[in-house]
């Protein structure tokens, strides 16, 4: 139980003394430990309610449950995707339209192209997304 405490005080005395910097652990590796930490938190719970201290096992088992629930979130759940500022040119390859195309034409692309791509017909946010900004981009909305 001292050697775990004493490496989760080593490991936030490394990350307090580097905050600054570029991370170092990406979204997956931190999923990664937090996970391994949850593991190691249920180990010691066990360990510890063993040999009976249920006051400790009942602490170490919230703390690996709390891990093991942050481990599985994400940061974009719900969350519609992000589309990048895109051009006319952009936008007319995307719908597939001339330079000459009208407001009508344009609307008519969008609409025939959004009913392949729907994300309730099988195709993706992203997709849907794109062809929101190409319309968006072309009609001025």
């Amino acid at each position: 139980m001292l050697y775990l405490a004493l490496g989760g005080v080593l490991l936030v005395g490394y990350l307090w003394l580097t905050g600054g910097k570029a991370p170092i652990l990406k979204r997956r590796e931190w999923r990664v430990l937090t996970a391994a930490m949850a593991l190691a938190a249920f180990t010691a719970a066990v360990f510890v309610g063993v040999r009976g201290s249920w006051g400790s096992t009942i602490v170490l088992t919230v703390i690996g449950l709390w891990l093991a629930a942050s481990s599985r979130k994400t940061t974009s759940a719900g969350a519609p995707p992000t589309v990048a500022r895109m051009g006319d040119a952009e936008a007319r390859r995307i719908l597939g339209v001339g330079p000459d195309a009208t407001r009508d034409e344009i609307q008519a692309a969008y609409t025939r192209l959004m009913r392949a791509v729907h994300p309730d017909k099988g195709g993706t946010a992203g997709l849907a997304a794109q062809l929101n900004a190409a319309r968006d981009r072309l009609l001025g909305r």
